[in-house]
């Protein structure tokens, strides 16, 4: 059997007074959604292990059964890996932001929307003023990323660091979060770091680009703000954790972090046109990519097709992120109008091969929050054949009533590759489940 993740990034919610104290899925329209959890088996999956910042490169590498105690290195070397930087044994990589700063506050994470296009030239610029400076002694290096996702290479760089995540601080005063070390040896990082933003601030708004957002009423991109660093992960990839499932995967994604986890752990890279990691990518296009992988008709596929597909989506994350319930519930509803439905009727024919699906969010990103909170999140198995619960509806409330019940670790994904153990019958007979 051949195996599909569905992945609808910070979808799960809390309840929202306006929705009639629903949560955004059970607001939504999702009937491909409903489709599968009234036709498979539901639970609910810690993503987010205690002591751990609820991140999505914490919950997507824990959905695939990695410890994080072992392989936890932070957002940077994931980035390194999705862009073909190879780092060193001593590389410090960081993830770099370009951010909205107005004053002395962050206005947003992402420089209301800056792309690619216009962030490279901002990057090539901060390598021209920065990393050819003397001064740094050649240990600095940027590289252009996805949209306002970038780069930042540190050689001889110390990890030891705090540093906040700048999409959980929007409208707070920045110079309250600034980078610091965690020991006294980590202080030269983070110093040069300190001096990196402080600079970064000061050439920024010079550039074409920026004065050309600030003529238009745009967002600049005013300031660098690195995070998420470590060294290169120690990931044993998926071929090798189930060999007899697992022989070819792929992992389609607009986010360079899922392409490095992908990466580690040995999964080949789909990109589809148009993917943008927003409430605009092109879910008809990732629909028929995991179709064609999974079915054979990628060339790049084995011609019996891939055995394992990991299919993320952003968009809701980015609209919980921006705090905006309309907008997350469209990127909702698009994910299973655009998505969900179409892989449903194209792995429906009688003559493809039999597909266990999962659905289900990484961490839930709540709109009143607008940053990732590490709850619990609704999971979904479906495969032809299997023995379904009583659970009708995807969503937060639904499926914590789910046969599966509460699952951590890497309990989820061995159950997703290996199938369900047998479950003892109920006392009124065969052929239910028992609560």
């Amino acid at each position: 059997m051949k195996h599909l993740i569905i992945l609808g990034d910070g979808m799960a919610d809390w309840h929202v007074p306006s929705l009639d104290n629903k949560t955004l899925l059970q607001h939504a329209n999702t009937p491909a959604m409903d489709w599968l959890a009234a036709h498979g088996r539901c639970g609910m999956l810690k993503t987010v292990p205690d002591g751990f910042h609820p991140g999505s490169e914490v919950a997507n590498s824990s959905i695939l059964g990695y410890d994080q105690h072992l392989v936890y290195e932070g957002r940077g070397p994931l980035e390194a890996a999705a862009i073909g930087v190879e780092l060193q044994p001593d590389d410090l990589a960081l993830r770099c932001n370009l951010v909205c700063i107005e004053g002395d506050i962050l206005k947003n994470h992402s420089c209301g929307r800056l792309e690619t296009e216009e962030a490279a030239p901002l990057i090539d610029f901060l390598n021209e003023q920065l990393a050819n400076d003397p001064k740094y002694n050649g240990r600095v290096r940027f590289y252009t990323g996805v949209q306002y996702r970038h780069l930042l290479v540190i050689r001889g760089g110390n990890k030891n660091l705090r540093c906040t995540p700048p999409h959980d601080i929007p409208l707070h005063p920045w110079k309250d979060y600034q980078i610091e070390a965690e020991e006294p040896e980590a202080e030269e990082t983070a110093a040069l770091l300190r001096d990196l933003v402080r600079r970064s601030q000061e050439l920024l708004p010079l550039h074409n680009t920026n004065k050309e957002r600030a003529r238009e009423g745009r967002d600049m991109a005013s300031s660098i703000w690195p995070w998420g660093g470590g060294y290169r992960p120690q990931m044993v990839p998926l071929t090798q954790r189930f060999p007899d499932q697992i022989h070819s995967g792929a992992v389609i994604t607009a986010v360079d972090l899922i392409r490095g986890i992908g990466h580690y752990a040995g999964l080949r890279v789909i990109n589809v046109p148009g993917a943008t990691g927003l409430y605009d990518t092109n879910f008809e296009g990732k629909a028929q990519a995991a179709i064609d992988a999974l079915l054979g008709h990628d060339p790049a596929a084995p011609a019996d097709g891939d055995d394992f597909v990991y299919l993320h989506v952003e968009a809701s994350d980015e609209a919980g992120h921006d705090g905006s319930v309309p907008l997350k519930l469209q990127t909702i509803e698009d994910l299973d109008h655009r998505l969900i439905q179409p892989i449903l009727e194209a792995l429906s024919a009688p003559t493809t091969p039999p597909v266990s699906i999962a659905l289900l969010p990484d961490h839930p990103t709540p709109c009143e929050h607008r940053t990732h909170t590490a709850e619990p999140i609704p999971f979904c198995i479906y495969y032809p054949g299997i023995d379904p619960d009583a659970v009708q509806t995807f969503d937060e409330d639904a499926c914590k009533d789910g046969s599966y019940g509460l699952l951590q670790g890497d309990e989820f994904i061995k159950l997703f590759m290996n199938g369900p153990t047998p479950h003892p019958p109920c006392e009124g007979g065969s052929g239910h489940l028992c609560k």
